[in-house]
């Protein structure tokens, strides 16, 4: 089974990729990502059935012209995705934002959400951490400078020399922003995230006592390892790895990740209906 389709939300047109066959996964790329970066961890061979929604401003997907962007509605598109497709229960997974959007999920859809898969999570329970005040600083950059003028402004910065020593492979996806075909509309994308949480509580991820998978790496200051250290310990039955970092070794990064969330997929939910409570 494959398919590409839009769906309309409110004025936004979603592009949603529905792919595989079997139990479902809704799996969300990160902050600027799209469904190719997905397809990166969980390959279509994968024997799941995998739906991406590309987030508003997105892939394929328009911004829309509701304001202001956050976790909560990109959750809601994903959920409204997952309903046109016909799934009642799923995984929630997702990279970075996206294990944000699956985190936010568990808490509004419990009936719903059988499993989670948290790859490099952003944030743990509060808002705007300290780890994303650079994409903060770059959408304050796009909104009063050109792109290229905010680049090069950016690239000079005190941020980008601590990222070029601490995490090189963070500064190379932070200055692709400013390479990006939309990147002044992008803006806003940028901040209202950035500046936005889960919505998730300790408390509430104390009461998700659903099978869950918390992959983290070193040399990456944008996903600290103490955020997905946090989040695993705060979960009642979750399992956290630390896997190769990606700024390190990219190839072996994503090998790791495949591997292990298909072990995870095979342990947990091989011989258990998604589908029954």
């Amino acid at each position: 089974m494959k398919a590409q389709i839009t769906l309309r939300r409110d004025d936004a047109d979603l592009s949603v990729r529905d792919c595989g066959t079997g139990k479902a996964l809704l799996f969300q790329h990160g902050l600027g990502g799209n469904e190719a970066q997905v397809a990166q961890i969980l390959p279509e061979e994968l024997d799941w059935r995998r739906i991406t929604t590309e987030c508003r401003g997105h892939g394929s997907s328009t911004l829309g012209t509701p304001r202001p962007f956050s976790i909560a509605m990109f959750a809601a598109d994903v959920i409204a995705a997952g309903d046109e497709r016909g799934i009642d229960r799923f995984i929630a997974g997702g990279i970075s934002m996206g294990a944000a959007i699956a985190l936010h999920l568990a808490k509004t859809h419990p009936d719903r959400v059988t499993g989670l898969i948290l790859v490099r999570p952003a944030w743990s329970f509060a808002p705007a951490p300290d780890n994303l005040a650079p994409i903060r600083e770059i959408a304050a950059l796009l909104r009063s400078h050109s792109p290229a003028e905010g680049q090069a402004l950016f690239a000079r910065s005190a941020t980008a020399e601590r990222l070029r020593v601490e995490a090189p492979d963070n500064l190379a996806s932070l200055l692709g922003y400013f390479a990006r075909p939309d990147a002044p509309g992008f803006a806003d994308v940028l901040d209202n995230i950035a500046s936005d949480g889960t919505g998730v509580s300790r408390e509430d991820a104390a009461s998700l006592a659903i099978p869950a998978l918390v992959l983290g790496n070193r040399q990456d200051a944008i996903h600290p390892l103490v955020a997905a250290r946090l989040v695993a310990d705060t979960l009642p039955n979750a399992r956290f790895l630390e896997v190769p970092a990606k700024a390190a070794d990219a190839e072996a990064h994503f090998a790791a990740v495949r591997t292990v969330i298909a072990q995870f997929l095979d342990t947990e939910f091989k011989h258990r209906s998604v589908a029954q409570p």
